[in-house]
């Protein structure tokens, strides 16, 4: 935890640079600045490292934007990194008919004066760590998790934002879980999509070693030491 903190810190270093530059560059007030995880980490609670989860440690990041016409103010209602396309978008000027062709997500520029959110959020996991896809629907202050190989999971985040209490066996919740159910089945197929997961594994295994020969490079940054033995990556032992 103290090195994840301190990775933290390195990173609000970081971005103070950057901003440090846009002042003297005077650019500052002609720049969007949106700061944003790609996922969060366990960092062993309830025995979980990494993220491999729907659970909020691993499942909520920060985002966080700043720039002309943004009003400073704290958006509560849950939200997509797949928001992160269509809402730059519309804040450069880019019609949003050109852009949601190739995208799921929405705009978050309405949020910005007070509009609540109407869709849900919705979230996929098929990689490392999982033997079937997982997937979640975060709706307000309900989340509700299913895998084809686990029992469904539906948490109240608003009286227990600690996930404690799996309301998903409780018949007094039956309602709420046979409308997560519906959606679930409107958006997502689970047989074709962990049928696709594996063809699509078959399909790279066949290369991978080859790609190997030679003159491999890892994609990551490469500093004074070799940045892809620091972190967790697919090619490590989990």
């Amino acid at each position: 935890r103290r090195a994840y903190f301190a990775n933290i810190s390195y990173i609000d270093d970081k971005i103070g640079d950057i901003i440090d530059v846009l002042e003297r560059t005077l650019q500052v007030d002609n720049t969007i600045i949106l700061f944003l995880s790609d996922h969060g980490d366990m960092l062993g609670d309830r025995g979980l490292w990494f993220k491999m989860s729907f659970f909020e440690g691993s499942a909520r990041v920060p985002l966080m934007m700043a720039g002309p016409n943004i009003k400073p103010g704290s958006y509560t209602d849950p939200v997509s990194t797949l928001d992160v396309t269509p809402t730059l978008a519309e804040l450069a000027g880019i019609s949003l008919d050109d852009v949601m062709p190739w995208t799921d997500g929405i705009s978050l520029v309405p949020g910005f004066s007070g509009t609540r959110r109407s869709e849900p959020v919705l979230m996929e996991y098929a990689a490392e760590g999982s033997n079937a896809p997982l997937v979640c629907i975060r709706d307000g202050r309900w989340k509700y998790v299913h895998c084809e190989l686990d029992p469904e999971q539906l948490f109240d985040l608003e009286t227990d934002p600690d996930e404690l209490r799996n309301l998903a066996p409780d018949p007094a919740y039956a309602r709420q879980i046979d409308a997560f159910r519906k959606q679930r089945d409107a958006r997502w197929d689970m047989a074709a999509f962990d049928s696709a997961v594996r063809e699509s594994q078959a399909r790279r295994w066949i290369v991978y070693q080859s790609l190997r020969n030679g003159a491999y490079f890892p994609w990551d940054y490469q500093p004074l030491q070799k940045a892809s033995e620091r972190y967790m990556r697919n090619h490590m032992d989990l």
